[in-house]
């Protein structure tokens, strides 16, 4: 990810700081902050090194795998977004889930990613994500969380399943 740095004083930074740090946050901006004409340090956008979730929703997430039987694996995207990875679900077939919580989670929907999948696979976003989020169930973030995605998910792979040794999408057509 680049990032283009803007100098800016120390006296600057102390005349305004809540409008600096606004501009950071809000905008993306970065700075340098000089003081005696020597770089100081830096001010960048915390989503440049984290991501942009909440510290609660992501101890909500953390405790929640705590409390299941299956054991993910957690690690960041390169867009610094959370990625939990679910190997060997116990009923389904030799997939691996990657649920994707993104910047702004929960308010933005997390995305799903099975591997391997066959290419035609129905029932999937044009970027490979899994269609779990369909019109029958949409993304409410005071409703659902990581064990509803999850089970949402298995459900789809039980589909998947049936479409590739049938090759047709079990009903009901119009949830998944």
């Amino acid at each position: 990810m680049e990032m283009e740095f803007k100098t800016l004083s120390m006296m600057e930074l102390r005349n305004s700081p809540g409008d600096i740090l606004d501009r950071v946050y809000k905008q993306g901006e970065a700075f340098i902050i000089e003081r005696s004409g020597q770089h100081k340090a830096c001010l960048v956008p915390v989503s440049h090194f984290f991501p942009d979730i909440p510290k609660s929703k992501v101890n909500e997430v953390i405790e929640e795998i705590r409390q299941m039987t299956e054991s993910p694996t957690l690690r960041f995207s390169e867009t610094k977004e959370l990625e939990i990875l679910f190997k060997n679900i116990p009923g389904s077939i030799d997939i691996t889930l990657k649920i994707v919580l993104p910047h702004g989670y929960p308010n933005a929907a997390p995305r799903v990613y099975a591997s391997p999948i066959r290419a035609d696979t129905p029932h999937c976003w044009q970027d490979g994500a899994l269609c779990i989020f369909g019109t029958v169930t949409s993304w409410n973030p005071g409703k659902h969380n990581l064990t509803s995605i999850l089970n949402l998910s298995k459900e789809w792979l039980s589909r998947y399943e049936n479409w590739s040794k049938t090759g047709k999408w079990p009903k009901p057509e119009g949830k998944l």
